[in-house]
Protein backbone atom coordinates (compact mmCIF):
# COMPACT_ATOMS: atom_id res chain seq x y z
CA UNK A 1 0.00 0.00 0.00
CA UNK A 2 2.87 2.15 0.92
CA UNK A 3 4.47 1.79 -2.51
CA UNK A 4 1.22 2.43 -4.01
CA UNK A 5 1.06 5.50 -2.20
CA UNK A 6 4.10 6.83 -3.49
CA UNK A 7 3.43 5.98 -6.75
CA UNK A 8 0.32 8.11 -7.02
CA UNK A 9 2.82 11.25 -5.08
CA UNK A 10 4.95 10.92 -7.69
CA UNK A 11 2.39 10.74 -10.83
CA UNK A 12 0.84 14.20 -8.96
CA UNK A 13 4.03 15.71 -8.91
CA UNK A 14 5.17 14.88 -12.44
CA UNK A 15 1.55 16.05 -14.05
CA UNK A 16 1.99 18.71 -11.60
CA UNK A 17 5.66 19.12 -13.60
CA UNK A 18 4.47 19.28 -16.95
CA UNK A 19 1.87 21.73 -16.24
CA UNK A 20 4.10 23.97 -14.44
CA UNK A 21 6.84 23.38 -17.54
CA UNK A 22 4.09 24.39 -20.19
CA UNK A 23 3.36 27.65 -17.90
CA UNK A 24 6.65 28.65 -17.46
CA UNK A 25 6.98 28.57 -21.54
CA UNK A 26 3.65 29.85 -22.23
CA UNK A 27 4.23 33.68 -19.49
CA UNK A 28 8.37 33.48 -21.39
CA UNK A 29 6.32 33.68 -25.08
CA UNK A 30 3.99 36.03 -24.00
CA UNK A 31 6.49 38.06 -22.48
CA UNK A 32 8.46 37.80 -24.94
CA UNK A 33 5.94 39.21 -27.43
CA UNK A 34 4.78 41.80 -25.19
CA UNK A 35 8.90 42.94 -25.27
CA UNK A 36 9.33 43.38 -29.14
CA UNK A 37 5.66 44.53 -29.56
CA UNK A 38 4.75 47.17 -27.01
CA UNK A 39 8.13 47.99 -24.89
CA UNK A 40 10.16 49.69 -28.06
CA UNK A 41 7.25 52.39 -28.16
CA UNK A 42 6.91 52.57 -24.25
CA UNK A 43 9.71 52.64 -22.16
CA UNK A 44 7.08 52.85 -18.98
CA UNK A 45 5.82 49.52 -20.19
CA UNK A 46 9.35 48.30 -20.72
CA UNK A 47 10.44 48.91 -17.43
CA UNK A 48 6.92 47.15 -15.66
CA UNK A 49 8.18 44.30 -17.82
CA UNK A 50 11.80 43.97 -16.55
CA UNK A 51 10.51 44.09 -13.04
CA UNK A 52 8.25 41.79 -13.79
CA UNK A 53 10.40 39.00 -15.41
CA UNK A 54 12.11 38.07 -12.07
CA UNK A 55 9.02 39.28 -10.09
CA UNK A 56 7.44 36.46 -11.72
CA UNK A 57 10.11 34.02 -11.59
CA UNK A 58 10.08 34.27 -7.64
CA UNK A 59 6.63 33.42 -7.91
CA UNK A 60 6.87 30.40 -9.89
CA UNK A 61 9.64 29.25 -8.28
CA UNK A 62 7.47 29.23 -4.67
CA UNK A 63 4.70 27.72 -5.91
CA UNK A 64 6.60 25.10 -7.62
CA UNK A 65 8.98 24.32 -4.21
CA UNK A 66 5.33 23.90 -2.34
CA UNK A 67 4.06 21.90 -5.06
CA UNK A 68 6.94 19.68 -5.59
CA UNK A 69 7.13 18.43 -1.65
CA UNK A 70 7.64 21.50 0.29
CA UNK A 71 10.23 24.44 0.82
CA UNK A 72 12.36 22.18 2.98
CA UNK A 73 12.51 19.02 0.49
CA UNK A 74 13.54 22.55 -2.54
CA UNK A 75 16.17 24.31 -0.79
CA UNK A 76 17.45 25.34 -4.51
CA UNK A 77 13.78 26.69 -5.63
CA UNK A 78 13.79 28.69 -2.29
CA UNK A 79 17.37 30.45 -2.58
CA UNK A 80 15.71 31.40 -6.49
CA UNK A 81 13.02 32.80 -4.76
CA UNK A 82 15.32 34.78 -2.67
CA UNK A 83 17.35 35.59 -5.72
CA UNK A 84 14.53 36.73 -7.32
CA UNK A 85 13.16 39.02 -5.31
CA UNK A 86 16.34 40.30 -4.94
CA UNK A 87 16.60 41.28 -8.16
CA UNK A 88 13.03 42.26 -8.95
CA UNK A 89 14.13 45.04 -6.19
CA UNK A 90 17.75 45.71 -7.96
CA UNK A 91 15.76 46.05 -11.14
CA UNK A 92 13.54 48.90 -9.93
CA UNK A 93 16.99 50.56 -8.69
CA UNK A 94 18.58 49.68 -11.53
CA UNK A 95 15.58 51.32 -13.96
CA UNK A 96 16.12 55.14 -12.28
CA UNK A 97 20.18 54.75 -13.44
CA UNK A 98 19.97 53.40 -17.01
CA UNK A 99 19.51 50.02 -19.28
CA UNK A 100 23.10 49.40 -18.64
CA UNK A 101 22.37 48.97 -15.34
CA UNK A 102 19.51 46.73 -15.68
CA UNK A 103 21.53 44.73 -18.07
CA UNK A 104 24.26 44.07 -15.64
CA UNK A 105 21.28 43.15 -12.58
CA UNK A 106 19.70 41.04 -15.01
CA UNK A 107 23.49 39.13 -15.78
CA UNK A 108 24.27 38.51 -12.22
CA UNK A 109 20.54 36.75 -11.77
CA UNK A 110 20.69 35.08 -15.27
CA UNK A 111 24.12 33.21 -13.25
CA UNK A 112 22.57 32.77 -9.90
CA UNK A 113 18.92 31.61 -10.44
CA UNK A 114 21.19 29.70 -13.89
CA UNK A 115 22.64 27.38 -11.39
CA UNK A 116 19.93 27.48 -8.80
CA UNK A 117 17.72 25.79 -11.76
CA UNK A 118 20.50 23.52 -12.74
CA UNK A 119 20.95 22.25 -9.20
CA UNK A 120 16.98 21.72 -9.25
CA UNK A 121 17.35 19.95 -12.70
CA UNK A 122 19.75 17.43 -11.17
CA UNK A 123 18.09 17.07 -8.44
CA UNK A 124 15.01 16.20 -10.45
CA UNK A 125 16.88 14.14 -13.01
CA UNK A 126 16.23 11.54 -10.51
CA UNK A 127 12.87 11.14 -9.69
CA UNK A 128 11.43 12.35 -13.31
CA UNK A 129 14.01 11.90 -16.06
CA UNK A 130 13.75 14.21 -18.65
CA UNK A 131 15.60 17.45 -17.18
CA UNK A 132 18.58 17.14 -19.52
CA UNK A 133 16.46 20.47 -21.05
CA UNK A 134 16.55 22.06 -17.59
CA UNK A 135 20.19 21.52 -16.96
CA UNK A 136 21.24 22.35 -20.47
CA UNK A 137 18.62 25.58 -19.54
CA UNK A 138 20.70 26.15 -16.27
CA UNK A 139 23.87 26.25 -18.07
CA UNK A 140 23.34 28.14 -20.39
CA UNK A 141 21.27 30.97 -18.19
CA UNK A 142 24.58 31.35 -16.55
CA UNK A 143 27.09 32.08 -19.27
CA UNK A 144 24.58 34.30 -21.08
CA UNK A 145 25.05 35.79 -17.65
CA UNK A 146 28.18 36.59 -18.18
CA UNK A 147 27.60 37.85 -21.90
CA UNK A 148 24.75 40.36 -20.16
CA UNK A 149 27.57 41.32 -18.07
CA UNK A 150 30.42 42.51 -20.46
CA UNK A 151 27.42 44.10 -22.79
CA UNK A 152 26.37 46.15 -19.87
CA UNK A 153 29.77 47.35 -19.41
CA UNK A 154 30.23 48.39 -22.90
CA UNK A 155 29.59 52.17 -23.86
CA UNK A 156 26.57 50.69 -25.84
CA UNK A 157 23.17 51.69 -24.29
CA UNK A 158 20.95 47.96 -24.74
CA UNK A 159 17.64 47.44 -24.59
CA UNK A 160 14.74 44.99 -23.28
CA UNK A 161 15.42 43.26 -26.77
CA UNK A 162 18.66 41.88 -24.97
CA UNK A 163 16.96 40.38 -21.71
CA UNK A 164 13.85 39.01 -24.38
CA UNK A 165 16.07 36.73 -26.36
CA UNK A 166 16.91 35.23 -23.35
CA UNK A 167 13.52 35.15 -22.53
CA UNK A 168 12.38 33.44 -25.77
CA UNK A 169 15.28 30.80 -25.38
CA UNK A 170 13.93 29.91 -21.62
CA UNK A 171 10.72 29.82 -23.25
CA UNK A 172 11.57 27.10 -25.91
CA UNK A 173 14.03 24.82 -22.73
CA UNK A 174 10.50 24.49 -20.35
CA UNK A 175 8.47 24.02 -23.55
CA UNK A 176 10.89 20.79 -24.62
CA UNK A 177 11.11 19.79 -20.99
CA UNK A 178 7.30 19.49 -20.78
CA UNK A 179 6.42 17.95 -23.82
CA UNK A 180 9.28 15.40 -22.87
CA UNK A 181 7.36 14.67 -19.90
CA UNK A 182 4.52 14.15 -21.65
CA UNK A 183 5.63 12.01 -24.35
CA UNK A 184 7.35 9.25 -21.47
CA UNK A 185 4.25 9.31 -20.15
CA UNK A 186 1.81 8.47 -22.98
CA UNK A 187 5.12 5.71 -23.51
CA UNK A 188 4.61 4.56 -20.06
CA UNK A 189 1.16 4.04 -20.32
CA UNK A 190 1.75 1.97 -23.56
CA UNK A 191 3.52 -0.04 -22.27
CA UNK A 192 1.45 -0.74 -19.09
Amino acid sequence: MAHHQMDLVRADREQWLKQYYFLRAAFSVAWVAAAFAVAPSSPPIAGALLVLYPAWDAAANFVDALRSGGLTQNRTQVLNVVVSLATTIAVIVALRTGMNWVLGVFGAWAILSGLLQLGTAIRRWKSFGAQWAMVLSGGQSALAGGFFIAQALTPAVPSIANVAGYAGVGALYFFVSAVWLTVSDWRRRAVT
